[in-house]
């Protein structure tokens, strides 16, 4: 029994549906169509928001883009297929993209990114916010 999967043309596998559900169907991406998810894990740590991607075979230097908005990081990335030959793949090319909203007190302009073995790892340090709290005295009228 051979090892590669049989696809039939025009025909979505199984494993074409899973992928579906963690990053939504083709045709429902916002990011444009041909867009494909990012995979991203988060978390607060150390006074910072860290970010993790799943980026393999990604050229930063070329095929990269990390930009923040306000509150909103946007992470775009492109894998292309030098091949002009077709077969069977289950890797996906083209456009990715995800957007995050950041945390409050998350300071922008001291974001980096590291790169790492397939992942690519975006820290932005995050001021603690301080609660203000006040009262507030009630006149009786």
């Amino acid at each position: 029994m051979s090892g590669m999967i049989e696809r039939l043309p025009g025909r979505p596998m199984l494993l074409d549906l899973f992928g579906w559900m963690e990053t939504g169907f083709p045709t429902t991406v916002h990011a444009g169509p041909g867009t494909h998810g990012i995979r991203v894990e988060e978390h607060l740590a150390d006074g910072n928001y860290v970010l993790w991607a799943e980026l393999p075979g990604i050229d930063l230097a070329n095929d990269v883009e990390i930009t923040i908005t306000e509150d909103v990081l946007t992470l775009r990335a492109e894998r292309s297929v030098e091949t002009t030959e077709r077969h069977p793949t289950e890797f996906r090319y083209g456009t990715f993209a995800r957007s995050v909203r950041l945390p409050a007190g998350a300071k922008g302009d001291d974001a980096t990114a590291e790169y790492r073995h397939g992942i690519l790892t975006i820290t932005v340090p995050v001021q603690e916010a301080k609660a203000d709290t006040r009262t507030i005295p009630v006149r009786h009228v």
